[in-house]
Order: structure tokens, then C-alpha cells, then sequence
């Protein structure tokens, strides 16, 4: 990937269409790929979703799907015709198997969600699990990959961790990416755009920090200037 916008995934984490397009027509050619989740998805987002793509856009469609293998797939199946970039499942290994077999033949990237970035060890045992994040996410990176994946989503504490597991060719979708100095919000394992590339990430979800800007257009040139300087290393 030659440019560096490819990589900088906008969440468009607003509850109306009119705030999202406002958004977006304010970035303009700043940014070219943006995250459409559950919040945008329930006002309007998979039309605005098509819209975008029409317009040339690269979404990023973040349903984290998990149903029966058949739900799973029929649900792919719609969702890669729609001419969608990325998609989120959560990475259990018999959806996943489903996922990958729908999307067979179209250039759909599937990512499993790993563990999500806003829960730590003490979330993980209120669910009910024994591993701790970083051991669940290193298993479900080793089952991503055995299924066929296009990449995982997880914190970019883990990145270096699971490149070895995923090999060179997989993606490492990162969302929590915070400038310095920017408040966390809800999110508790996070790191900087630069600290995530060096990580081993290959593209960050950054929201906030864009969207929520008094400037969202500086906001998102300092991330992408930034990323620059990992990316694109001067002689």
C-alpha cells in the first residue's frame, strides 16, 4: 500500500446521517476510508455505506457478526456484493470457516475480532472466561489464520505479538489508537498512531479524536503526518 490514507480508518461513530455526511464533506480528499458501526448502521449507514462507495470510498463495516454458520454466510454473501472493504466477525472458528466460504472469490477482507480494546483481564473474568486478553487474543489470531481470514482486529498492545502467529501478509486492524495526549474515553488498551505502527499494526480505526475535533480536517492531517513518519521514513 503507497498511500498512507489507506491505512487511517475514520469511525464514523455519530448517531445521524446528517452528522456523518458533515463529516465526511469536511475531511474531503483527507481521508479515504471510513468505519461504519452499529450506532450509523441503525440510522440509515448501510445506504450512506453504498453511497460512499460510489463515491469511491473505502468502508470499513463493523458489525462484528456471530449466528449460526448459515446466518453468518447469507449475511456475507449480501455484504460482499455491496462492494464493502473490510468486515468484522467475532473471531469464533465456525464462523469464521462460514465467513471465508461466503466470501470466497470477491476482495471482501474479513477480520476477526479479537478481544475488544475497551475490556481488560477483569472484564474478561466478569464474562467468564479463564484466559487473560492478551492470551485469548493470541489464540483467536491462531484460528483467524487457519481459517482463511483477511486480518484480525485487537488492541495494538498485542500487534507484535500476533505478527509472528498471523505471518507477513495478514492485516492488523487497530482500534483505541489515541494521539498523545488526547483523553481515552472508554477505551483502556491503547496506544499512539506511531506506537501502533511500530507495533506491527497495519491500519488504525481512530473516531474521536477526528470526529470530535474542533478541527476535524487538522486533526486527521496531524494523525496522517504522523503515520508518515513510520510509513514513509525520509533518506
Amino acid at each position: 500500500m503507497t498511500d498512507v490514507r489507506d491505512r487511517l480508518i475514520v469511525g464514523l461513530d455519530v448517531p445521524t446521517l446528517k452528522e456523518a455526511e458533515s463529516i465526511v464533506s469536511t475531511l474531503g480528499d483527507e481521508i479515504s476510508f471510513y468505519k461504519i458501526g452499529y450506532q450509523l448502521l441503525f440510522a440509515g449507514g448501510l445506504r450512506f455505506a453504498r453511497e460512499l462507495i460510489e463515491s469511491e470510498k473505502k468502508i470499513f463495516l463493523d458489525m462484528k457478526l456471530l449466528d449460526i454458520d448459515n446466518t453468518v454466510a447469507s449475511g456475507v454473501e449480501n455484504i460482499a456484493r455491496m462492494g464493502v472493504s473490510m468486515l468484522t466477525l467475532h473471531a469464533y472458528p465456525k464462523a469464521m470457516r462460514a465467513a471465508v466460504k461466503a466470501a470466497a472469490g470477491s476482495p471482501l477482507k474479513l477480520l476477526g475480532v479479537t478481544v475488544l480494546t475497551s475490556m481488560d483481564d477483569a472484564d474478561l473474568i466478569e464474562a467468564g472466561y479463564a484466559d487473560t486478553a492478551e492470551t485469548l487474543v493470541l489464540k483467536r489470531a491462531k484460528q483467524a489464520r487457519e481459517a482463511g481470514m483477511g486480518g484480525i482486529v485487537c488492541s495494538a498492545e498485542e500487534s507484535a505479538k500476533v505478527r509472528p502467529i498471523l505471518g507477513p501478509d495478514m492485516a492488523i486492524v487497530t482500534p483505541g489508537i489515541r494521539p498523545a495526549g488526547a483523553d481515552h474515553g472508554d477505551q483502556k488498551r491503547v496506544m499512539t498512531p506511531s506506537e501502533a505502527l511500530r507495533a506491527g499494526s497495519t491500519h488504525l480505526v481512530v473516531a474521536r479524536p477526528i470526529v470530535k475535533a474542533g478541527d476535524p480536517c487538522e486533526a486527521a492531517r496531524a494523525i496522517l503526518d504522523e503515520m508518515r513518519t513510520v510509513l514513509e521514513p525520509k533518506a
